[in-house]
């Protein structure tokens, strides 16, 4: 039996608890796996943005992180149906514990040089990954109000993306006086500790079932699910015309990281600037994630509107972007590498490629946020957006699988920065057109693809 086994009654307006706070709210829930996130992809999220894991020679990183999409491609696209058997708290909890073991790898690799271990665990984060990303997709699109999605996004992407500002700031106050290219063991071991209260706050995240909104509404009412109903689902996605347009986007979502990471964070700053950087990269992501719920949840009435207009603004952010991006990697090459620069010392130099990299930051928490809303708005059940997020992930993680390995082979800057702007462009109209079609306003009727034999019998109707 799965996780929905909880009896349901007619929906009924919940009491408010103490300081009108509940702890089986949508907003308490969506802020635990915020803290999740925080503690442990946001921890890792800042060790990556220093470019090769923390060390001077990305090959073990680019290895570690080829092996970690390649299985996180794989489970993150059954991670949902894994979360819609096993449940939020043992689903996160197994994902939570595969990040506290790839960075101890990195502990291991800075006194012995030997990258196998970084390899194995990295793997092993693919599969733990999966079924973490897929229970926070689950959560994060079907718990909150249908009309406060965005919102909701936001909140979750704030919180999660603190973690990478606090991860940053680990490297940069550890690391603000050494000379050496790779960061100490203190580093790590810090990583470590949060990761691992990542793990435990997982433990606190209650079923769908047992989630009430402000209107007595639950997220789902499903009774249970079994490996043979989820592997069928799984397996209609990739013939589910909604899916297949959001391949590009879900592709290139993380395909930059790997660009932004090692070839312009990594080649163009010195350790404690990377440090630096990466607080500001992912404090820009807290703003982007902000902006775009707002506007998606209230810039027009119209909720179909609302997504086209969004898609419409992060496009035209997305160009301007890439486009200072160009004119950025003009000034350097694989072959013609340029001075490192410090924040202290090296003046106006420092500003341009900075911003720049604050920019990239701020574009990836819009451009993000903006497909998971698009995600949330397919439906409105915890068992379908699992299976919808699970098949993004994984289909985002096979292009970071694929990005790591071109850097590693190493392609060159231009290449790598002319495939990732053409990617996010291709993905821009093909949203347009999954809105247009497939995002219903509230007085629409939804189009239903759900099959039939696990829609909810006493939920409301999916809202498209």
């Amino acid at each position: 039996m799965g996780f929905q086994g909880d009896e349901e009654s007619a929906p009924q307006i919940p009491r408010k608890s103490l300081f009108g706070i509940r702890y089986n709210s949508p907003l308490v829930q969506v802020m635990l796996i915020g803290f999740v996130c925080f503690c442990c992809p946001g921890m890792f999220n800042a060790l990556n943005g220093m470019g090769g894991g923390g060390q001077v020679d990305p090959t073990a990183a680019d290895n570690a992180s080829t092996a970690l999409y390649t299985t996180f491609a794989i489970f993150g696209i059954i991670g949902g149906g894994v979360y819609n058997i096993l449940g939020p708290r043992l689903t996160l909890f197994a994902g939570c514990t595969t990040y506290v073991l790839y960075v101890g790898s990195f502990l291991y690799y800075n006194h012995h040089k030997e990258q196998t271990f970084a390899i194995i665990s990295g793997a092993i984060l693919g599969v733990g990954a999966g079924f973490l990303w897929a229970g926070e997709g689950a959560i994060m699109t079907s718990y909150p109000p249908p009309h406060r999605k965005g919102t909701y996004i936001s909140i979750f992407w704030s919180i999660f993306n603190m973690g990478g500002v606090i991860g940053g700031l680990i490297p940069f106050i550890l690391n603000y006086k050494r000379t050496a290219s790779s960061v100490n063991d203190g580093t790590y071991i810090g990583f470590m500790c949060f990761m691992s209260v990542g793990a435990l706050i997982s433990l606190a995240i209650l079923p769908p079932s047992r989630v009430v909104r402000d209107d007595g509404s639950r997220c789902t009412n499903i009774k249970y699910s079994n490996v043979s109903t989820e592997s069928v689902e799984i397996l209609k996605l990739f013939l589910n015309w909604k899916m297949l347009l959001m391949v590009p986007a879900a592709w290139s979502s993380n395909f930059f990281y790997t660009y932004q990471f090692n070839n312009v964070n990594g080649v163009l700053f010195n350790l404690r600037t990377r440090g630096f950087n990466n607080v500001f990269y992912w404090g820009a992501q807290m703003v982007g994630s902000v902006g775009i719920g707002y506007l998606l949840d209230f810039s027009f009435k119209s909720r179909r509107a609302r997504g086209l207009f969004g898609i419409s603004l992060v496009a035209l952010l997305g160009t301007g972007i890439w486009a200072g991006g160009l004119a950025n990697q003009l000034r350097y090459s694989r072959h013609k590498l340029p001075d490192t620069l410090d924040f202290k010392d090296s003046g106006s130099n420092f500003v341009g490629p900075f911003f720049l990299f604050f920019c990239f930051g701020l574009l990836d928490a819009m451009f993000q946020s903006m497909v998971y809303w698009v995600i949330g708005a397919l439906a409105d059940d915890s068992e379908t957006l699992s299976r919808y997020s699970g098949f993004y992930k994984g289909v985002q993680s096979a292009g970071a699988a694929v990005a790591w390995q071109v850097d590693n082979h190493k392609v060159s800057y231009m290449s790598q920065l002319v495939v990732n702007w053409s990617l996010t462009t291709l993905s821009y109209p093909l949203l347009a057109v999954l809105v247009f079609l497939a995002v219903k306003d509230d007085d629409d009727k939804p189009i239903d693809d759900t099959p039939k034999e696990v829609t909810p019998p006493l939920a409301k109707p999916a809202v498209n």
